[in-house]
């Protein structure tokens, strides 16, 4: 190959993956080199206002469908969500060449303010500081969120810490969060040329 060659695309980033339970049912479908494209069938609205934060400000594109015992609560639709998507990111991600790994975010909206730091580390571990002013959002329970969370990241095996710093208004709490968690994402996952092939840990894995 000489210089004038052309190098081929780098593959794109997109998985489809199912989940099915006597719960729930689950389909993601996610592309980390997407446009911010998201589209929800979760029969959860405050849920699907939140993944549509996560799709837009991490540029990823992210379509998910779910059918739960919401007879019962939204729990295990929302934590199976979580679960899913984890899974989703740690398959579209691959081996981790190349990437970044780490990202940070701080959002506000209003008088609310949060901080999600993101580290892709192939370790689980949430660390979740949000003192809610209220504990539903319409009918949406707001302990819910950190279910979502700590599925997402058993199985993506990230590193994940997020506060809220302030905030009166439990709505512009739990946006900020997602908001800012999207943007950490969308940096953590994003291509560094200077790693080039190399995967971001003295280790050599991830």
């Amino acid at each position: 190959m000489n210089e004038h060659t052309a190098h081929s695309p780098a593959p794109r980033r997109a998985v489809q993956v199912e989940r099915n339970t006597l719960e729930t049912q689950i389909r993601v479908a996610l592309d980390l080199d997407g446009s911010g494209r998201g589209s929800f069938r979760t029969r959860v609205p405050f849920l699907e206002h939140m993944l549509d934060q996560i799709a837009r400000h991490g540029l990823l594109d992210l379509d998910i469908e779910a059918d739960g015992d919401l007879h019962i609560d939204a729990h295990h639709t929302v934590e199976d969500v979580g679960i899913t998507l984890g899974q989703a990111l740690a398959q579209a991600l691959g081996d981790k060449r190349g990437i970044r790994r780490y990202g940070h975010a701080y959002v506000p909206l209003d008088e609310a303010l949060s901080r999600v730091v993101v580290d892709l580390s192939g370790r689980p571990m949430l660390t979740y500081n949000i003192d809610y002013t209220r504990a539903r959002i319409g009918d949406f329970d707001v302990d819910l969120l950190r279910e979502f969370f700590q599925g997402l990241t058993n199985h993506a095996a990230l590193t994940l810490h997020i506060d809220n710093l302030r905030g009166l208004n439990a709505h512009h709490q739990a946006e900020t969060v997602f908001k800012a968690f999207g943007r950490a994402l969308r940096m953590a996952v994003e291509p560094d040329p200077r790693m080039g092939d190399m995967t971001p840990s003295t280790k050599g894995a991830l």
